[in-house]
């Protein structure tokens, strides 16, 4: 899965697999997570979202658990 570089205080990078729809996300402290059956549209808002840690305490964590 391809890694995108992202602007944020909170994440280094995401990605995502639509074809199983699989979300990677790489935080700052160097952990990295992932998140299964995340839709595109969430995905999507994540990417486009100024804030990527309060979309992701928003949106995923606590949601998208392999």
């Amino acid at each position: 899965m391809e890694m995108i570089s992202v602007a944020s205080q909170a994440v280094s990078a995401a990605g995502y697999d639509p074809m199983t729809r699989r979300m990677k996300i790489r935080f700052r402290t160097g952990r990295t997570y992932d998140f299964c059956r995340v839709p595109q549209f969430v995905f999507d808002a994540f990417m486009a979202s100024p804030s990527k840690g309060r979309y992701f305490d928003a949106h995923i964590r606590d949601r998208y658990n392999c």
